[in-house]
């Protein structure tokens, strides 16, 4: 774990490394799932961390719904990946999301998981009138300066507000714990300009297109995918996610650019992606579905409680989804490991 003042350095030895990084969705229990369900959580980071060998996990973040989660509920699943997936493997990264509606709430997640053993905290713009730039940096220089743990950017168009590359610029040079950025805005240029104002920055761009038209080798991305949910995207039998990026990091990019292909990877990323990130009744909004990720977990056998959906206002999968969700997979090389159709 870096302090503040070592936080740049931390993340370009730590954050530029051939490491795949899952983030994890939160299983709930109940009629609107009012509740967490911790043992499932705990299965899914054991799943993670042991059978599919990660060492890096992101918690608490889009993909675990953190803007449906209690503070003490965020507080809880953090404390329960430290202790379940350093227990398998004391080297495992822990990346926090601790962004949340007010500053304070902000303040308080970033102290605990800095006293819990995260490595490094991520802020998403917030998702409420932050007037742009400048109010997102008030937020993050607030956080920074009362607490010593390295900070990421999470930079999503889901918060309403992408901050441009000056504005990443400006957080990067004026803030020393700030050191990464998460760039989800699904617009390349926006980290080729980023990379050029500030080369040091660790950037993970989640435009995967961008790794097979030699980035890395360009130095314009890290090796590390800061956030991915490849678990739904292999299983231990087919490692095909973890063979992908094996051959993209040895810069063997033809290749990775076949197997993606003939792997039915590209596909299957392509098919799913299209209701993990866009809810049918605004299909122009970038969003975390949660109920879709975990209807794509539950198929593959990973626990997602009792109530396999997110909390409101997210809306429940339909049928119609579900079942468009199981044929994406069945038409995949996972297709044996499904769980049998009721």
């Amino acid at each position: 774990m870096a302090g503040s003042r070592d936080a740049k350095e931390w993340a370009r030895t730590e954050l530029d490394r051939p490491l795949i990084g899952d983030s994890l969705y939160t299983p709930f229990r109940g009629r609107d799932g009012e509740e967490l369900d911790l043992e499932g959580y705990r299965a899914l980071v054991r799943h993670c961390v042991g059978a599919l060998d990660r060492r890096l996990l992101f918690v608490t973040s889009g993909n675990g719904e953190f803007w449906s989660l209690t503070v003490d509920e965020r507080k809880r699943l953090l404390e329960a990946t430290v202790e379940v997936a350093r227990d398998i493997a004391p080297d495992t990264i822990i990346q926090s999301c601790t962004s949340s509606m007010t500053v304070q709430d902000a303040l308080e997640l970033t102290q605990h998981a800095e006293a819990t053993g995260s490595d490094i905290c991520f802020l998403q713009t917030p998702m409420m009138e932050a007037h742009g730039g400048a109010g997102v940096f008030r937020f993050f220089e607030y956080v920074a300066s009362r607490t010593d743990v390295a900070l990421g950017i999470l930079n999503s168009p889901a918060s309403g507000y992408v901050l441009t590359p000056a504005e990443v610029a400006r957080l990067y040079e004026e803030i020393p714990a700030v050191c990464a950025i998460k760039a989800g805005s699904m617009q390349p240029w926006h980290t080729k300009e980023t990379k050029g104002l500030v080369p040091g920055m660790v950037v993970w761009e989640c435009d995967t297109t961008v790794y097979p038209a030699g980035w890395l080798r360009h130095g314009l991305t890290s090796k590390v995918q800061m956030g991915t949910v490849s678990y739904l995207l292999e299983t231990p039998k087919h490692r095909q996610v973890t063979r992908y990026w094996e051959l993209i990091w040895n810069d063997e990019l033809s290749e990775a650019i076949d197997y993606g292909v003939s792997s039915g990877l590209d596909e299957l990323q392509g098919a799913l992606t299209r209701y993990w990130t866009c809810a049918p009744e605004r299909p122009d909004y970038f969003t975390h579905w949660g109920g879709a990720f975990k209807w794509s977990a539950a198929l593959l056998g990973l626990p997602v409680g009792d109530h396999p959906d997110s909390r409101p206002p997210q809306q429940p999968v339909t049928e119609a989804v579900a079942k468009s969700i199981r044929e994406i997979y069945e038409a995949s090389a996972l297709a044996d490991d499904l769980v049998p159709a009721s």
